[in-house]
C-alpha cells in the first residue's frame, strides 16, 4: 500500500494572509510542516498541494527545495485538489496535513497510519474525537473513499474541507479514531491569526529554536508555563469550518 502525505498550502489565507511563509525559529512555517512530516516513518512520499495562482509560486519553490512533490490545482475546491494530487502520485491512501500546523508531530502521524492499517478502516483521524492539541491534526483515508467523496460531495463545505463527506457518513465508511491517553484538546498550537503565531514563536524560543520536539514536550511546556496558552486562549477551534457551515451552499462538483 502506497501511503502519501498531502499538505495543503496557499498564500491567500483570509485571517492571516501569507501565514505559511511567516517565520518561526528562522524558517517559514511551511518549512517546519514539510520537514516534520518527512520525519514520519510510515510514509512513502510527501506532496504539497497548492493552487494555480501565481502568488503560490513561492510555495512550489520551497516545497521542491525540500524534496517534496508538488501538485497545483483548484484554490477553492480543495477536495478536487486532493483527489487529483492523489491520483497523480498514485496514492493508495492519503495522510491529510494542513499547512497551519508547524508543530505537527511525525510520531502522531505514524500512530494514525498504524491504526489505519491495523483497523482496516476507510478513514482514521484524531480530529473528530478530540484528545490532541489543535495543531496536531492528522487524517488518513483510502483513495477509494476520497474518490467517492470527490464524485458525490455537493456542499461547498465538503469540497473546501476535503473530508466531512467521509467522516459524517459512518454508515458508508468504516471510521476509526486515534485517541490519546491524556486529553490535551484544550491546547491550541495551530496558526490562524497573529496570537497563534506569537505562541508558536514563543514555543520555539522555549526550546532554544530546536527544530524538532514532540507534542508531549510541547504540552509539558504549556503545563509548566500556563501563561503561554493564555496568549491565544480567545481563539475558537475550527472557526474556518464553522464559517463554511454558516455560509454553506450546493455547488457543482
Amino acid at each position: 500500500m502506497r501511503i502519501i502525505a498531502i499538505i495543503q498550502a496557499r498564500i491567500g489565507s483570509t485571517r492571516l494572509p501569507g501565514k505559511v511563509l511567516k517565520i518561526a525559529a528562522g524558517k517559514p512555517l511551511l518549512w517546519h510542516v514539510i520537514t516534520r512530516v518527512k520525519k514520519a516513518k510510515t510514509l512513502d512520499g510527501v506532496v504539497v498541494a497548492t493552487t494555480n495562482s501565481a502568488q503560490d509560486d513561492k510555495i512550489v519553490i520551497l516545497a521542491e527545495r525540500l524534496g517534496a512533490g508538488v501538485y497545483r490545482g483548484s484554490e477553492n475546491d480543495v477536495l478536487d485538489r486532493y483527489y487529483l494530487a492523489s491520483r497523480e502520485f498514485k496514492a493508495d491512501a492519503v495522510v491529510r496535513i494542513t499547512s497551519d500546523c508547524p508543530l505537527i508531530d511525525p510520531l502522531v502521524i505514524d500512530d494514525a497510519v498504524r491504526l489505519f492499517k491495523n483497523s482496516g478502516a476507510d478513514y482514521v483521524s484524531n480530529t473528530v474525537t478530540l484528545s490532541y492539541p489543535n495543531g496536531v491534526d492528522v487524517e488518513v483515508f483510502k483513495f477509494s473513499a476520497l474518490e467517492r467523496a470527490w464524485r458525490e460531495a455537493r456542499l461547498a463545505s465538503e469540497r473546501e474541507h476535503v473530508t466531512p463527506y467521509i467522516w459524517k457518513r459512518p454508515g458508508i465508511f468504516k471510521i476509526a479514531q486515534l485517541v490519546n491517553s491524556e486529553d490535551w484538546s484544550n491546547y491550541r498550537i495551530t496558526v490562524d491569526d497573529d496570537k497563534d503565531l506569537m505562541l508558536v514563536r514563543r514555543i520555539f524560543a522555549e526550546f532554544k529554536n530546536k527544530l524538532f520536539f514532540s507534542t508531549r514536550d510541547v504540552v509539558r511546556l504549556l503545563q509548566r508555563k500556563p501563561e503561554l496558552p493564555e496568549i491565544n486562549s480567545g481563539t475558537k477551534r475550527n472557526e474556518g469550518y464553522a464559517k463554511s457551515l454558516r455560509e454553506d451552499r450546493t455547488v457543482k462538483a
